[in-house]
């Protein structure tokens, strides 16, 4: 029985003994394990986790770089910065967002429109894009919002800079505006800095064009930051490197001034420095003010200007096509000289030419009776230019219009342009596969049928009768240019017909009021007067008629063309004024225009008479007239 319990017992031990080795290994390597990643993870992950608790504790913020100013040609800005406090949402972060914009609602006093469009961009968005909420605030109201901050998770409150337009809408198409960067640009360019609050990039016009050059690069900031998100104190700061500025050719108070003068007006006027190209103005009117679609546009506002009929977010000096109407018979004039038709050959003008089977008539009731070329341009007869052109054919008319200008498209920075039409025989027969007729002719030479120009063209053509030169319109300014070549033209030819266009504003011609109001400076010029609608024969046998009645769609269109002084040529101008009932719409804005050139305040005095009886400035005018659109909407929602 001893011996019995003896083998038992060490059995039993032996049992023990290997169980207790088999824990102890297991035991071993475990701790061998931990210990390894212990090892790991404060040697080879040492960084990592030290980044990390960094970054618990640190916050960096990116700073929005200042976009570089676009500035006229005498340093003063068209856009610039300001400094600006404002109030952003990142929809990731937000935990409640009907509870935060209930609370930012009242903070910021935000009216129910500007909460519904909140709430739609928060729909619509991408967790990444950032949505705006207010900007240039007060400092209580945006000390109100900041306070808060670590109990409204998703808030961002920033103070940066955002785009001023001075100018406000007088540069809306040209500069274009700055906006949010969309999803679909973000993916194009995935950049850390996109998502920065306030962040703006340039979505149309020159701002779109020079990107690259306006953006800069960003700053950035180091905070130190409670496990709340609460800020202790401000450790590093990298300042943020300005875009680069661009200088462009206009004149900023000239382009301002063009747009108060054309008021109520639908159109368009363009102002070149005949000696260089040097665009001095290119306004389009009516327009939108860029800082309205900078700072975030109001739904209310978006469909008042998409609504109009004036069409204010068309650029009308580049994108506006329109017959050019008796604009261009100086132009078919010198090609009448270079055709070989004597500036002393003569029609008689009764009123009216029969071409086929048609007639065509005069503007003018019972004719000119005998014309030449003189006669013809500055009284504007449509007969002598009729039987000229008939002489002629269409082939050297088309081609002295392409040589001034017409139908050309010019290398401006610009997103896009419209070029128009000079027809001939090979246009029609490639576009319509029909034979050129002798009534094309007809309609062409006096600036309809076919024949289709926008305004900045027009503005080219009269530059390069008025100096002889091939120049090329020019936005950014350049330090030194080289001087035009020389057009094939005699100097003689261009000598007469800027006789005539000088008699045009005289007693004899047909724009006398466009005379400027100075005693030493005289302006040529060219009327015309573009038909919008059919006209039947019997209006056309009772000579033209004010069309004043006729609803704002179906009235002419008016134009002027001028370059002063006659003597020696330094500006050049055109004005476009749709459905402005003919040319008397036209001549008196770019005669005050002209004016501005000369002798600022005698034009300011008769702009400040003008807007007296139109009710305001631009801005008032536009101001009542959203607050009008808001209510009508109101009065549509109520019924």
């Amino acid at each position: 029985m001893k011996k019995t319990r003896t083998i038992t017992g060490s059995i039993q031990s032996l049992t023990f003994s290997r169980r207790a080795t088999l824990l102890g290994g297991v035991s071993a390597g475990i701790g061998l394990v931990l210990a390894g990643r212990l090892g790991y993870l404060s040697v080879v992950e040492n960084s990592r986790y030290k980044l990390l608790s960094e970054s618990n504790r640190v916050n960096l913020t990116l700073i929005p770089p200042r976009r570089g100013w676009l500035l006229d040609r005498s340093g003063k800005p068209i856009a610039n910065n300001k400094t600006d406090f404002r109030i952003d949402l990142n929809p990731s972060r937000l935990k409640d967002k009907h509870a935060t914009i209930a609370t930012l609602r009242k903070l910021l006093s935000l009216e129910a429109e500007e909460v519904a469009r909140i709430k739609a961009e928060l729909t619509q968005a991408n967790n990444f894009q950032p949505i705006h909420v207010a900007s240039d605030l007060d400092l209580n109201r945006f000390a109100a919002v900041s306070v808060r901050l670590p109990d409204l998770p998703g808030v961002s409150a920033s103070r940066g800079f955002s785009r001023d337009y001075p100018p406000g809408a007088a540069v809306g198409h040209l500069v274009g505006y700055v906006g949010t960067p969309s999803a679909e640009e973000y993916e194009k360019n995935p950049s850390p800095i996109l998502l920065a609050p306030g962040y703006k990039i340039g979505k149309d016009g020159l701002e779109k064009r020079f990107e690259e050059t306006l953006q800069g690069k960003p700053g950035a900031k180091r905070v130190e930051v409670t496990a709340r998100g609460k800020i202790v104190r401000e450790l590093e700061t990298r300042s943020d490197v300005p875009g680069k500025s661009i200088q462009l050719t206009l004149n900023a108070d000239l382009q301002r001034y063009a747009a108060r003068r054309l008021g109520e007006e639908s159109g368009s006027v363009a102002v070149l420095d005949s000696q260089t190209g040097e665009i001095l103005t290119m306004t389009s009117m009516p327009s939108f003010d860029p800082n309205s679609f900078s700072d975030g546009i109001s739904q209310k506002e978006w469909q008042m200007l998409s609504s109009d009929d004036h069409v204010p977010l068309r650029d009308k000096s580049l994108r506006g096509l329109y017959p050019p109407g008796s604009t261009i018979k100086p132009m078919v004039a010198l090609a009448l000289l270079k055709a070989g038709v004597k500036k002393d050959d003569t029609v008689i003008c009764t009123g009216r030419l029969k071409v086929g089977n048609s007639y065509f008539h005069c503007w003018k009731r019972g004719g000119h009776g005998r014309v030449n070329m003189a006669k013809a341009i500055y009284q504007s007869c449509d007969i002598y230019f009729y039987q000229m052109a008939l002489r002629v054919g269409i082939a050297p008319i088309a081609q002295m219009a392409k040589a001034l200008g017409l139908g050309e498209k010019y290398d401006l920075p610009v997103a896009s342009q419209s070029y128009g039409t000079v027809p001939d025989a090979r246009w029609k027969l490639r576009k319509y596969n029909e034979k050129w007729q002798a009534y094309d002719t007809v309609n062409t030479t006096i600036g309809q049928g076919y024949m289709l120009s926008n305004p900045l063209q027009l503005a080219v053509m009269v530059a390069r009768m008025a100096s002889g030169r091939d120049i090329a319109p020019s936005l950014l300014l350049a330090k030194k240019m080289p001087p035009s070549a020389t057009l094939e033209i005699p100097p003689e030819h261009l000598a007469f017909v800027r006789q005539a266009m000088g008699d045009v504003v005289s007693p004899i011609g047909t724009a006398r009021r466009a005379a400027l109001p100075l005693l030493d400076i005289k302006m040529g010029g060219k009327t015309g007067t573009a038909q919008v609608r059919r006209i039947t024969m019997a209006e056309r046998a009772g000579g033209v008629r004010s069309n004043a009645s006729l609803p704002w769609r179906y009235r002419d269109h008016g134009l002027f063309i001028a370059f002063a002084p006659v003597d020696n040529p330094r500006y050049a101008i055109s004005v476009v004024v749709e459905h402005g009932g003919g040319s008397g719409s036209a001549y008196p804005i770019a005669r005050d225009v002209m004016t501005f050139l000369y002798d600022p305040e005698i034009a300011m005095d008769a702009l400040l008479k003008l807007e007296a009886n139109w009710g305001g400035s631009i801005e008032e005018r536009m101001a009542r007239k959203l607050a009008e659109f808001k209510g009508r909407q109101v009065v549509k929602a109520g019924d």
